[in-house]
């Protein structure tokens, strides 16, 4: 049991000028965070109680699934990323540690950096520390701080440069095997996500610098979320905008016939898909080819969408470069002939084809069947392209966004669209990692074989504020049960009664023999700055003491989710408090 007045919960009235999305405000306005700077953030008390519930409801659940905690240090000898998959991709992310003394010079390479997760740190730990098939599968988890160079941090805690995660990582003897720990984390993160009292969807999502086989996220819907959720709520289809595939493209499609020779035609000016669409040249934008330049690994490569399209640049990952990036126009002319805004992939009109690392083609291209694209000839375009014999393609693959009215690929009903927060995510990482590093086992035949590994990840701060953003109001915020910082707050609007005083304190100590945490507002405020605070900071159930209510013989009961204020007699205050406590722990 607390007493307001002895704890410290710095509420305010006004939102911080910087703050644009509610729960951002709110964990501001509640006294939950204070800011530092710019994505780094101080866990008031009264925050702090709701990311320690959240934590421990997250450590439950791991370890009800098996997994093993340890801590990992923070600050990370630079080498063993480097020896890693990612270095050249994460580094751009991470921050770096140097000596911080007078006089000495930051060397052109770190010696340390901070870690953003810790897959080059376990897996060297798991090679030294495991050898045989024996003491395999095992499952390692910490609950710590990470550290992302975000360039823009914004949000509050929803994208800040430090923040609190729980990263987990399982090791397996077969493909079959680790298949087996990546659904019992699933499982676990359900649980978990219930627990809390978010609603999340989990979806397929892009592996991106992580690497592996497959992935999902784990989305809390919300307006201000970070990422689009692609659904059919038919087939049960779910799946991050990076990694959404539609059945835009029939399984049964026939390419389509060559119409006639390739002609040439010229068109001054006309350097974007949209002013090939306008007169005179009235080419609809599904009817035109975009040829895309970009640089992977050090070669250009292009990659060619239906014109009315866009790319999704996460799905380019799949192409298997370790770094990309779009090319300038300085790299394109030498390779393509043309400035950007007639380039193409026809055969026989790139000037160096050599010089391409490949021609990838989304499938989508397949409905245009014959159409119009860039000449490599500056302002020339030209018609009748047909898929089939006209390009050059090494590769077709899924590059397109897709959109909302698309044809689910399960089922075919449309697909729908709506925006979310990433709170989890979990990666079947397979060898990538244990190859790097040697993290190898010997089996029965005293055989070699790599570890098949898997990654797990909750945002643990992430996840208090999307708790938020998904339950507020007007007025505040509505804790759900297992996350509110304290689950009744009693307040005295005559703290100087004895008995007002006596009754808080009888009260708050049977709602904590029911199970709840308690927290006695006995400061000498107004009432009506009392309720605002109490409606503000959002325990979920209010109890009401005052000298008018003594001298009538009850108290009053608000559920902060609900409108109506209950009055309820002195004499049975006890038995509804612990009842109400122990139906709400009971719910949730």
């Amino acid at each position: 049991m607390k007493y307001w007045s002895q704890f410290f919960i710095p509420t305010l009235k006004e939102s911080p000028a910087d703050a644009e999305i509610a729960s951002h405000k709110l964990l501001v306005r509640a006294g939950l965070v204070r800011k530092l700077g710019g994505g780094l953030y101080t866990y008031m008390p009264f925050g702090l109680r709701a990311l320690q519930k959240i934590t421990q409801m997250c450590r439950e659940e791991m370890d009800n699934a098996g997994a093993i905690e340890l801590w990992m240090p923070h600050v990370h000898p630079a080498e063993l990323w480097e020896q890693g998959p990612r270095w050249a991709a994460a580094r751009e992310i991470m921050f770096r540690t140097d000596n911080a003394g007078a006089g000495k010079g930051r060397s052109k390479e770190p010696e340390f950096v901070l870690g953003p997760t810790h897959e080059e740190i376990i897996t060297p730990l798991v090679k030294a520390e495991i050898t045989s098939y024996r003491d395999l599968p095992k499952n390692f988890y910490q609950i710590a701080t990470k550290f992302r160079n975000e360039i823009r941090p914004r949000y509050g805690l929803m994208r800040a440069r430090e923040f609190v995660m729980m990263d987990s990582y399982s090791f397996d003897t077969t493909d079959d095997n680790a298949v087996t720990s990546y659904f019992k984390m699933k499982e676990a993160y359900e649980k978990f996500f219930k627990r809390v009292g978010v609603l999340s969807i989990a979806v397929e999502a892009d592996t991106g610098v992580m690497g592996g086989s497959f992935s999902h996220e784990f989305m809390v819907p919300a307006e201000i979320g970070d990422d689009d959720i692609i659904y059919c709520e038919e087939s049960g289809y779910a799946a991050n905008r990076e990694k959404a595939s539609s059945g835009i493209v029939p399984k049964d499609l026939v390419d389509a016939a060559p119409v006639g020779a390739i002609e040439e035609f010229a068109t001054p000016g006309v350097v974007t898909i949209a002013a090939l669409e306008a007169a005179p040249y009235s080419v609809p934008g599904d009817k035109q080819f975009k040829t895309l330049v970009f640089i992977g690994d050090g070669k250009p490569f292009l990659v060619i969408l239906r014109g009315s399209d866009e790319l999704e640049e996460a799905k380019l990952g799949s192409l298997g470069f370790t770094l990309f990036r779009q090319a300038t126009a300085e790299e394109i002319e030498p390779v393509l002939g043309a400035k950007p805004g007639s380039l193409g992939a026809v055969k026989g009109t790139i000037k160096d084809p050599s010089a391409l690392a490949g021609v990838f083609a989304d499938h989508a291209i397949r409905l245009v069947g014959n159409g119009t694209t860039g000449a490599n000839k500056d302002g020339f375009h030209v018609r009748n392209v047909n898929v089939t014999r006209d390009l050059a393609i090494t590769k077709f693959g899924d590059f397109r966004r897709v959109a909302a009215g698309e044809p689910c690929p399960k089922s075919g009903h449309p697909l729908k669209s709506r925006r979310g927060i990433e709170v989890g995510h979990i990666f079947k990482l397979g060898t990538k990692y244990s190859e790097k590093f040697g993290a190898v086992y010997t089996d029965d035949q005293k055989q070699s074989h790599s570890m098949v590994m898997g990654c797990y990840g909750i945002g643990i701060s992430r996840t208090m504020q999307a708790v938020i953003e998904q339950s507020h109001d007007a007025d505040g915020i509505i804790w759900p049960w297992n996350v509110a910082p304290f689950h009744v707050l009693i307040c005295v609007l005559d703290p100087q009664l004895p008995e007002a005083a006596d009754l808080a304190k009888k009260l708050g100590a049977a709602a904590e023999k029911a199970g709840a945490d308690v927290l006695i507002d006995d400061r000498a405020e107004r009432p009506g700055v009392k309720f605002k605070d109490a409606d503000l900071i959002g325990i979920p159930l209010r109890i009401t003491i005052g000298g008018k209510g003594l001298k009538e013989g009850i108290i009053e009961m608000k559920w902060r989710h609900q409108k109506e204020v209950v009055k309820v007699p002195l004499t049975e205050a006890e038995s509804r408090i612990t009842a109400g406590v122990t139906e709400a722990a009971a719910k949730a």
